[in-house]
């Protein structure tokens, strides 16, 4: 299923990785420690002790601070997700793996010793503080409706307001705050880094999701006065929007990365049912419904595999890539979908349990068709690529 190392390095490390998650994550899958809202930071801070001892901790990221190119990135962040739990364990979870590369590429010096360094090590977690409530106005799939504020005050910046859907913020230590700091007729905002906790962001609530696989779940916070310091401006004041786009287009590569070791899984678990299983008088695979499915599975991975590379590929050119990543994220999360959905039903009841697996991995993928972009507003705005390139910018509107 893994044959897409571009280099031996990453074949090596990518070995590596998936010798661990198949060894020494997999068996902690039934740990109680794994909740409704993500593994318990005790389950997180144990993982990431045996993924040391292992060498396998941040493996995305070289000794020497260098980053694999997305290609050997793709690598090795696939075989992470053979198990929900894999990411977290090595550290190439979202949203730290984001925020890392985000921080890689437009934090100063003395930012990455402070905020980085913690999170490289797997010592501290983080999170990305910008989309807001749907019910309030607030931004989610299009961030310039931003109503989070932050306003100059002498040498620091006040701001209020508040965030929705705010991955890990409980217990993270470092956090990456978007909010608006100019108005008129084209929006502006800025990146803050923040120490976590703070008094001044409160979490209001953990949200009920039908994911499970990221520590501290999904939060509801409130920004009541929060006074951050010039020096913890990330990259330029208004240059926000841009900052996220630096961020958003690798992530959500990354995302299918993950995911695709999760439905490769899956894939595993529902293969060897379907080759041992009888029903009927002769194996499950025989039925030509079951085994078509699992062809179906083939076609899906293998599209999915070649659309991550391809994107990656474009990553390493030296592109933005916004466009081949919303492609990329719409083709595979879709695809994933599929494959996890027949994995469910080729497995009958067993599928729909939580005696294997694939009941998570189902759900998580589900989940991944809406984080990071929705697929509609993926295709929206590639529709407006296309109109734009065809009749000209004059029409576009």
């Amino acid at each position: 299923m893994f044959t897409d190392c571009p280099t031996e390095r990453s074949r090596a490390i990518a070995d590596r990785v998936e010798r661990f998650v198949r060894e020494i994550v997999v068996p902690y899958e039934r740990d109680p420690r794994c909740e409704s809202h993500g593994p318990t930071a005790e389950l997180v801070d144990e993982l990431r002790e045996r993924a040391r001892e292992a060498g396998v901790m941040t493996p995305h990221i070289l000794p020497d601070g260098s980053h694999l190119t997305q290609r050997e990135t793709a690598a090795v962040l696939k075989r992470s997700g053979l198990s929900p739990l894999g990411p977290v364990a090595v550290n190439t979870m979202a949203p730290d793996e984001g925020n890392m590369f985000l921080l890689g590429e437009v934090a100063t010096a003395a930012q990455k010793q402070r905020f980085l360094e913690p999170l490289i090590s797997g010592r501290a977690r983080s999170a990305f503080f910008m989309t807001e409530p749907a019910e309030e106005g607030g931004a989610g799939s299009d961030p310039s409706m931003l109503q989070t504020t932050a306003v100059r005050d002498g040498d620091h910046w006040v701001i209020r307001g508040r965030k929705k859907f705010i991955t890990g913020a409980e217990g993270a230590q470092v956090g990456i705050l978007m909010a608006r700091t100019g108005d008129g007729e084209r929006a502006q905002a800025t990146m803050f880094l923040v120490d976590l906790p703070n008094p001044a962001i409160r979490i209001e609530r953990l949200l009920d999701t039908i994911d499970s696989s990221m520590p501290g779940g999904h939060a509801q916070v409130l920004i009541d006065d929060l006074r951050v310091p010039q020096d913890q401006v990330l990259g330029e004041v208004h240059e926000g929007f841009r900052y996220a786009q630096v961020r958003l287009s690798p992530a959500r590569l990354s995302h299918c990365m993950r995911w695709f070791g999760g439905a490769a899984r899956a894939d595993e678990i529902a293969r060897d049912y379907a080759t041992t299983r009888r029903a009927f008088g002769k194996l499950l695979i025989d039925h030509e419904g079951v085994g078509f499915m699992l062809a179906e599975n083939l076609i899906d991975l293998q599209q999915a595999a070649l659309m991550i590379d391809w994107c990656a590929g474009v990553l390493d050119g030296g592109s933005l890539g916004t466009a081949e990543s919303s492609m990329a994220k719409v083709a595979v999360s879709e695809a994933l979908f599929r494959v996890a959905d027949r994995c469910v039903q080729i497995m009958g009841g067993n599928g729909v349990s939580r005696d294997t697996i694939v009941e998570q991995i189902f759900r998580e993928v589900r989940a991944f068709r809406i984080y990071d972009g929705p697929t509609e507003v993926h295709k929206w705005s590639l529709a407006k690529k296309i109109k734009r390139e065809t009749i000209g910018p004059a029409s576009h509107g």
